[in-house]
């Protein structure tokens, strides 16, 4: 029977990272195999909430949990299948905490990672609705062509740093007359680059990277939206460690609001001004779209604030769905009549039977009504 991570760490299937994180330290504590020597079943039900631990903390492996695609009976691996022999006796309970949340012996086996650069652009309404290709100019580091992002003249070797062994990290340990506190640190001997450089490159000064201008070319897609950040993977700086990864290029997204047309989703919204004549005649109108005007038959009879939708007339998305636009009707009542408009308007009136009357209510029927 497949287990349930949720009920195994006592969190509603709504609960937050925070919650998922403060629940899973509460039962390391309590059934911790140091803190309950021999007892067998606290070392199981410490290994399930590891387990749960792992799935629920990833966006992704929850995600999969959640769908039932992930395999929740301890055969996919995770801290289900994890070794914590190593833990004991050293650096124990503290040790496996650290090692959980932050810092700790995995931090170490991660590939070092260039950092990531964000870059925001404007972009008119029409372009985010059409899709745009945008030059980008900045600054970023790239890796060093002389020595191959090592730092070192080319040439010569990279020794393995003394201090931390070249781990690029080093723990240091604080005792109490209670506990045993293991905080890990970049090394300060290599920088965290786990080598030491015998001679300097001349050309990135034993950095391992230049800082350079670039030119990138973006392609927004069509049907972005304001506020969205596109990503692009490897895009961003060199790694200060040789043999590691680009960061990404993150591109913020700023659409110029358009003076008429509202946007929601991929739908669009517009009140349109129409004449008293057109609205009790009918009328063609122009009506502005993300793509040019399109003309529109307006009904006879047309009342304000009544609604109208033409199918396909929003948004068009880069995978090819559309939205709708949405018009409101908005008469425009004229104002300063002379008199023989007025009395025009007064005849029109007492002209129309009770049918062609529109439905007002009046103001003792209202009250009424309340």
């Amino acid at each position: 029977m497949a287990k349930d991570f949720y009920q195994i760490l006592g969190v509603e299937k709504n609960a937050t990272a925070d919650q998922i994180k403060t629940a899973y330290r509460t039962l390391a504590k309590k059934y911790h195999p140091d803190l309950n020597k021999g007892d067998k079943q606290a070392a199981e039900k410490f290994k399930e909430a590891s387990q749960a631990y792992e799935v629920l903390s990833d966006p992704q492996k929850k995600q999969m949990y959640d769908s039932g695609a992930y395999n929740a009976d301890g055969s996919g691996g995770g801290f289900g299948n994890f070794d914590f022999s190593g833990f004991s006796g050293g650096g124990g309970f503290d040790d496996i905490l650290n090692f959980f949340f932050g810092g700790g012996r995995g931090e170490t086996q991660r590939q070092s990672r260039g950092e990531d650069i964000q870059v925001n652009i404007n972009i008119t309404f029409e372009q985010a609705a059409s899709g745009v290709k945008k030059e980008l100019h900045f600054a970023k580091n790239k890796s060093c062509a002389s020595c191959g992002g090592t730092g070192a003249k080319d040439g010569t070797k990279l020794e393995k740093c003394p201090k931390c062994k070249g781990s690029g990290k080093t723990q240091y340990v604080n005792e109490s007359f209670f506990r045993r506190t293991v905080n890990v640190r970049p090394c300060d001997e290599c920088g965290g680059t786990g080598s030491k450089i015998l001679e300097r490159c001349t050309e990135c000064k034993g950095r391992g990277f230049n800082r350079e201008n670039i030119t990138f070319t973006a392609d927004i897609p069509a049907g972005i939206d304001d506020g969205t950040i596109l990503k692009y993977s490897r895009e961003g700086n060199a790694a200060k460690k040789s043999g590691g990864i680009n960061g990404d290029l993150l591109i913020g997204i700023n659409v110029q609001p358009h003076k008429l047309l509202k946007r929601k989703n991929l739908d669009l919204f517009i009140e349109l001004p129409i004449t008293l004549t057109q609205a009790a005649m009918g009328a063609k109108v122009e009506i502005p779209t993300a793509y040019g005007k399109i003309t529109y038959d307006i009904p006879e009879g047309t009342q304000s604030g009544q609604m109208f939708y033409i199918r396909g007339k929003g948004i068009k998305a880069a995978n090819g769905r559309s939205g709708d636009l949405y018009i409101t009707a908005k008469i425009d009542t004229p104002k300063g009549l002379n008199g023989m408009q007025k009395k025009l308007l007064f005849e029109l009136e007492k002209s129309l039977s009770d049918k062609q009357q529109p439905k007002v209510k009046s103001y003792k029927d209202i009250i009424k009504d309340l």
